[in-house]
């Protein structure tokens, strides 16, 4: 079942709406996935500064931006300009550092948090309820920024948690959301294991974005890496992958699942069902079409 929202902006006029359209949005696909919500924004320089890195964590302890600050050599040039920001079981770290140095730094702060997203354009939340609650613990109206993506889970395949929550973001700025199911996606679990990859969940998506993000890491493009995805996986997919530059939308060889794309001058629009996209701006002149089955469709910034 589960839901699937994204929205690309093009207009940079949008950009202080971006929110607003996507909480929007993701309320119409409420029904489809009732037991969690995740958001991916990209751009939004409340919580994640011009010159910053974001990490966004779940199980943070207490006192995480004085111990992230005081990690090693970060301790005399970052002191107190980390920013912490609480939303739900997500919390989010930005500091002046990169996406890797930050990744790090938290992680030597607080080993027993698990990092679900990084990047220094990309900021994530997930967790388990209702998603029109979520939507506000989230603050996600006043978020603003260029692109974003959200998904509302009905989980079929790994328990109701946050970790199992989408999107997944396993590379810098990067995040797949994903309705459907992975037949092989064990075989392909421990291909990635012997190359080195390490799972926080036992979620089929997050082996659709470890493979992504393996490939994305080899140099390969966003339409490359999903192509390959569509060579090696079998089930029933629809993917909304996005990246520091990239949008793309792709669907398994049957395409069961569904997917709707509208396109204006000002924005890119992806859905799982039409009503997601019937109130944006704009939707009257659009043009509106469903993707071919394994064709990927992506637009770059």
């Amino acid at each position: 079942m589960c839901g699937i929202v994204g929205l690309h902006l093009r207009d940079p006029e949008w950009y202080p709406r971006l929110g607003r359209l996507l909480a929007a949005m993701l309320g119409q696909v409420a029904e489809r996935g009732p037991d969690s919500a995740g958001v991916a924004v990209y751009g939004d320089r409340r919580r994640c500064p011009e010159g910053y890195a974001a990490v966004s964590v779940l199980n943070a302890p207490p006192g995480l931006a004085d111990a992230v600050s005081g990690i090693g050599r970060y301790s005399d040039q970052y002191h107190s300009q980390v920013l912490i920001t609480e939303a739900g079981a997500t919390t989010v770290v930005a500091a002046p550092m990169t996406p890797a140095e930050l990744v790090d730094a938290v992680r030597a702060a607080a080993p027993e948090a698990l990092v679900v997203g990084s990047g220094s354009e990309l900021t994530v939340y997930k967790g388990i309820g209702v998603p029109g609650r979520l939507a506000g613990v989230y603050d996600l109206v006043n978020a603003q920024g260029w692109q974003g993506l959200g998904h509302t889970r009905m989980a079929t395949e790994s328990a109701i948690t946050p970790a199992g929550c989408h999107p997944f973001s396993v590379g810098p700025d990067q995040c797949l959301v994903h309705n459907g199911s992975f037949a092989n996606h064990a075989t392909i679990r421990r291909e990635l294991i012997a190359e080195g990859a390490v799972f926080d969940s036992e979620n089929d998506s997050e082996v659709g974005a470890r493979f992504v993000a393996s490939r994305l890491a080899a140099g390969e493009d966003l339409d490359k890496a999903l192509r390959g995805l569509c060579e090696r996986f079998d089930g029933f997919y629809t993917l909304l992958v996005t990246s520091a530059d990239g949008f793309a939308v792709v669907r398994d060889a049957i395409a069961c699942k569904p997917a709707i794309i509208a396109e204006t001058d000002a924005w890119v629009a992806m859905a799982s069902e039409f009503r997601a996209l019937a109130e944006l701006p704009g939707i009257d002149s659009a043009r509106i079409y469903e993707p071919e089955p394994e064709r990927v469709y992506a637009w770059r910034r």
